[in-house]
């Protein structure tokens, strides 16, 4: 397992990269967990071909875990600011 925090503002990436050209063949597992004083963030994923795909909001206090298989990029965006805590979670 891997641990890590992210302060998102605006867009960013959790986990992932824009400019990768080769999507994940591991099975692994992204685990967000929203600060519970934070604001509300919003969670795309990102697939080689097509748009972002919107996945939904995180209110603060809420976790989710979302599986990393085929995606190049996993992104949160928050119009304030807010703090993500997150593990990669081997599956």
């Amino acid at each position: 397992m891997f641990q890590y925090i992210v302060r998102v503002r605006g867009k960013v990436y959790v986990w992932g990269s824009n400019d990768l050209d080769v999507a994940l063949s591991l099975p692994l597992f992204l685990v967000v967990n929203n600060n519970a004083f934070g604001e509300a963030v919003a969670i795309a994923s990102e697939h080689l071909t097509g748009a972002p795909k919107v996945l939904g909001t995180l209110q603060p206090g809420e976790c989710w875990t979302l599986e990393l298989t085929g995606l190049r990029g996993v992104t949160a965006s928050c119009d304030t600011d807010t703090a993500l805590a997150c593990a990669i979670l081997r599956g």
